[in-house]
């Protein structure tokens, strides 16, 4: 866990999510933004809206914002609902979480399945006896309540589907879960699996706290079922903060944070075998082409995956990565070390790359960016960078709209020190 630790921001608030980076100016030119409109949409409290979001946000069909925030409620973190009226939002808690069965911390940003739940994980919490007392974490489906009067502040309830447990099926997820086309769910965890041994390295018993798991949930019968779980190993890569994304084919494309025969974690595709999953690493990173990915990777119709990584301050660059359809690994920029994406990109209609900067850009509070491909390769627009005010350390990936406006959050700073939600509009 050498990369792995607390950092202390420009603020002096410490963050609660894990980082890997110290923050400097960033010195890469970049394009000048076109007119943009930023607006902080709410500034969390610490109380029941809760405090600390440690990702994005998702909307529904009919334009409400839906997130999670890692702390706040009674301690343990809650899940939040945007309503526009007008030019306002209104933000109702959902869910709090008590920090016991039910989960605890939830950092991933949450999914609407099929059914129209809302689906998610929550880092610790559930079976307390496992993970040193704390719970090993859970997923869980969140529904409005079916018996009236229902109004919108309504507490929504909570179906815990799987509570892990550490050896057999993984602990401590960071990432969203992702539906399959069949209505499966699955998900990674960055800790847990393969046994901890004291083999040298190269032997596969070198991860930290073990070395993480994918896994599969199905339902059935009114009830979901643990499915199969592929067990990461120190050889080919290891500990999965990222979720994992769908190629057209349905094999399963991912990112390691460590290990691997570089040293700095891989890029994954699982495909479905007769007796579980079967892994193939389709790159392995070094110290110069990125590594230490720890948000989920995004896929285009074309098959092109791209992701990024922050980097790490006196050692190797931030970057953002493609690896195209036909397997070759590019770095399509690069950031100053530190500088780099925390969160996994979003891709529109035409190509072009959004994500945020959880450090770096003109305040040293992190940044918005826009990657546009040419002829020549890419050119990156800065969108807003962030004052201490507005909120800072943006580690959740952006949402595009069907208009084209950005929603995001920021884990920490703001109006009242514990984050928010912003909205840039052009």
């Amino acid at each position: 866990m050498d990369r792995m630790r607390r950092r202390q921001h420009p603020d002096g608030g410490n963050e609660l999510h894990l980082a890997v980076a110290v923050a400097l100016l960033c010195c890469l030119a970049s394009a000048i933004a076109p007119a943009q409109t930023f607006t902080v949409l709410h500034s969390f409290t610490g109380g029941a809206d809760g405090a600390n979001p440690g990702a994005g946000v998702i909307m529904d069909a009919g334009g409400r914002l839906y997130g999670t925030a890692s702390a706040g409620g009674t301690g343990a973190g809650t899940v939040f609902r945007m309503t526009r009226t007008g030019s306002n939002w209104t933000l109702n808690p959902l869910y709090t979480f008590t920090g016991a069965t039910d989960g605890a911390t939830p950092m991933a940003a949450l999914t609407i399945g099929p059914d129209g739940g809302l689906y998610g994980t929550a880092t610790y919490g559930g079976n307390t006896n496992d993970c040193g007392g704390s719970g090993c974490g859970v997923v869980f489906e969140l529904r409005p309540p079916m018996t009236p009067p229902r109004t919108a502040l309504s507490p929504w309830n909570e179906t815990v589907l799987h509570a892990f447990t550490f050896l057999t099926d993984g602990a401590v997820p960071f990432s969203e879960v992702v539906f399959d086309a069949a209505g499966n769910l699955y998900g990674t965890t960055w800790g847990g699996g393969s046994v901890l041994g004291d083999g040298p390295p190269g032997s596969g018993e070198d991860c930290a706290y073990h070395c993480g798991v994918a896994y599969q949930l199905t339902h059935s019968n009114g009830s979901w079922e643990l499915g199969p779980v592929y067990l990461f190993s120190e050889d080919t890569g290891s500990n999965p903060f990222a979720g994992m994304a769908f190629d057209q084919q349905g094999a399963l494309y991912g990112a390691l944070s460590y290990t691997g025969l570089g040293g700095y974690g891989s890029l994954f595709k699982l495909t479905h075998t007769s007796s579980g999953f079967g892994e193939v690493t389709v790159h392995s990173f070094g110290p110069h082409d990125g590594g230490d990915v720890f948000g989920t990777p995004v896929m285009d119709s074309a098959g092109n995956l791209y992701g990024g990584n922050p980097g790490y301050q006196g050692h190797y660059d931030g970057t953002i990565f493609e690896l195209s359809s036909s397997g070759q690994f590019s770095t399509i920029y690069t950031f100053s070390p530190g500088d780099g994406p925390y969160a996994g990109l979003t891709i529109d209609a035409a190509g072009n790359l959004y994500g945020t900067t959880e450090y770096g850009g003109a305040n040293n509070y992190g940044s918005v960016f826009k990657l546009t491909h040419s002829g020549e390769g890419w050119t990156l627009t800065t969108l807003h960078d962030f004052q201490q005010s507005e909120g800072c350390a943006p580690v959740g990936k952006v949402l595009l709209d069907a208009r084209g406006n950005l929603y995001g959050t920021t884990s920490m700073c703001g109006a009242n020190q514990y984050g928010s939600v912003w909205e840039i509009t052009s």
